[in-house]
């Protein structure tokens, strides 16, 4: 029932801003050529102005809060949840932006700057994929083999500190996985800043292009 009010809502604003702006978002009445090029620029900003917001917020804001407040086991498994499903959003978003974009600039009579902001956008569905593909899988699975040996350690319920610097001292196995888990979730997050560096730059671009 959640779901389907909220699509509802969104159906009601788009349909207000083609009752209160039908040239802006259906395209002006001189072809379909014109309302295609405008459906594509609509496409692109939803889908980037998505993928921006859901990466500021899962990556600034939503996972330090989570952190803060949840035992680290369950902050964790929450985390295996969300990722994928977040990896899969803003990759699905980045498609359509690449795309959208790559249609709106052909690349024979695109300019130089035109170009560089779809390599941003490439960039940035690559790195997405490889989270998604790659590292979030062997984050997860890594994050479980070391909650098992965290249980068997009694560790794993505080909130936000962790005790896992310390029992690794005394526990080899524990230490060996901190090692893997950590060079993994190294390069997952490293993916993750990089594809919201590339959105950041692609920003710079249409704020320049905004006449308000």
């Amino acid at each position: 029932m959640a779901w389907a009010t909220r699509f509802l809502s969104a159906v009601c604003f788009f349909a207000a801003g083609v009752l209160f702006a039908p040239d802006v978002l259906l395209g002006a009445r001189s072809g379909s050529g014109a309302t295609a090029v405008t459906a594509a620029k609509v496409s692109h900003l939803l889908c980037f102005a998505t993928s921006w917001g859901a990466a500021l917020w899962a990556t600034f804001i939503g996972g330090i809060i989570m952190f803060k407040n949840l035992p680290r086991h369950q902050f964790g498994n929450l985390q295996g949840k969300m990722f994928p499903a977040y990896f899969t959003l803003i990759s699905a978003c980045a498609s359509v932006s690449v795309a959208a974009f790559a249609y709106l600039h052909p690349w024979k009579t695109a300019s130089a700057v035109e170009r560089y902001q779809l390599g941003f956008l490439i960039s940035a569905l690559g790195f997405n994929l490889s989270n998604l593909l790659v590292f979030t899988p062997m984050t997860i699975e890594m994050m479980k083999k070391r909650h098992k040996i965290e249980r068997e350690l009694s560790i794993g319920d505080e909130v936000g500190w962790s005790k896992n610097v310390k029992s690794a001292k005394s526990s080899p196995a524990l230490a060996a996985m901190n090692k893997k888990f950590g060079m993994i979730h190294g390069l997952s997050s490293l993916a993750n800043i990089m594809s919201f560096g590339s959105l950041a730059m692609h920003s710079w671009y249409l704020a320049s292009k905004l006449e308000l």
